[in-house]
């Protein structure tokens, strides 16, 4: 069928909406008619092949939609179905058998190979394979999905509230909630307040941490990190020294735990120094080098540094959870999005890198 999608085809350049050929989903795949799908920051690092995706690709993997077609041996979904998109993972390996499919042996491939589940592709330009990211490729009117990738979503949610929620939302939420598991009597600090670490923030709320720190160099989202659920706030840009800051918020002991959503090396080590002795650094910015001094940050002090993948989520059991939270008004993800029509996916882009909105989503007609 012929479809409209966002393609990218040399690194770095604009988005680009064309027509394409989409073929029939195959064993355990669905055709969805996508209603919206978010902006992540994984999708601007892979446009700028700092995570090789093979190109020409169509990027986006926050998607939603409705289920138009199901293929062979598909039992789980029917058409008429909501449902949200996440990652894909194979379902067969160690990670994935033992309950960890955010660790998939397969997450590369699946995720950034730009192939579907059978390693094959469905979506082309003239002769030309297209590729699609995470499986998805959701900047588009319609995708091909598998099935491990997708998500029930009940009738009563708006369903263009769920394209945000399958990487970032999830990420920064399923931290707190999935891994750390902290108790009501915690500490935390949570760098960078984009929407992962404003995520993180309402997560830390849920699970009752007493002392919740937002630290960032713009004021505005340090003011709705408090709206969302922050104790206290710390401007970095502003501060004479971001630990001593914790120190002080702490009772001199630092944080029992601290996430950092920068990307930034620098704000990595602060955020670990920031930590007191036997706590937890969590990254969850695409970091890229990263110099500390292992005894006095690290093993010494007998503290803990953690990269963690999708929050540790699995998607089809934590999304229905953050929504269940939503709907109590425990976790009001909606105050960070902003929508746009799909046609204006570069502007989307733009916004986002400027910092002017925190979580872009793109609602398709």
């Amino acid at each position: 069928m012929k479809i409209q999608a966002a393609l990218i085809e040399t690194k770095g350049e604009p988005f680009n909406i064309c027509e394409l050929e989409l073929e029939p989903p195959k064993q355990g795949e669905v055709l969805i008619k996508i209603a919206a799908c978010g902006v992540c920051h994984t999708d601007e690092v892979a446009r700028q092949q700092i995570i090789p995706v093979p190109l020409p690709a169509v990027f986006g993997h926050e998607g939603c939609g409705t289920v138009l077609e199901v293929g062979p041996c598909v039992t789980e979904f029917k058409p008429g179905d909501k449902v949200g998109f996440s990652y894909g993972y194979c379902g067969t390996c160690e990670a994935c058998r033992t309950g960890r499919p955010y660790g998939c042996i397969e997450n590369r491939r699946l995720n950034f190979g730009g192939v579907q589940f059978d390693d094959t592709k469905r979506l082309k330009k003239g002769d030309t394979y297209v590729s699609s990211f995470f499986g998805q490729g959701a900047f588009a009117s319609h995708a091909v999905v598998h099935v491990n990738n997708l998500i029930p979503v009940a009738e009563d949610i708006d369903l263009k509230m769920v394209a945000p929620m399958g990487c970032g939302i999830q990420t920064g939420a399923g931290a707190v909630l999935n891994y750390l598991k902290p108790g009501p009597d915690s500490s935390i600090i949570i760098t960078g307040c984009g929407p992962v670490g404003l995520s993180a923030v309402m997560a830390a709320k849920i699970a009752g941490c007493t002392t919740i720190i937002a630290c960032d160099v713009v004021q505005s989202r340090l003011e709705l990190a408090l709206e969302l659920g922050a104790t206290d706030i710390i401007n970095s840009r502003e501060a004479e020294s971001v630990q001593e800051r914790v120190c002080e918020l702490t009772g001199g002991l630092g944080s029992n735990y601290a996430i950092d959503c920068t990307g930034i090396g620098v704000c990595v080590r602060q955020s670990l120094q920031c930590t007191r002795p036997l706590g937890t650094c969590i990254v969850l910015g695409a970091t890229q080098d990263l110099t500390i001094n292992v005894e006095e940050d690290l093993m010494g002090v007998g503290k803990t540094l953690a990269g963690l993948v999708e929050g540790c989520s699995i998607p089809k059991i934590f999304i229905p959870q953050l929504l269940d939270y939503y709907r109590k008004g425990m976790f009001p993800f909606d105050k960070l999005i902003k929508y746009y029509p799909f046609e204006e996916i570069n502007e989307a882009f733009e916004d986002t890198k400027k910092g002017s909105v925190l979580k872009a989503v793109l609602y398709m007609e």
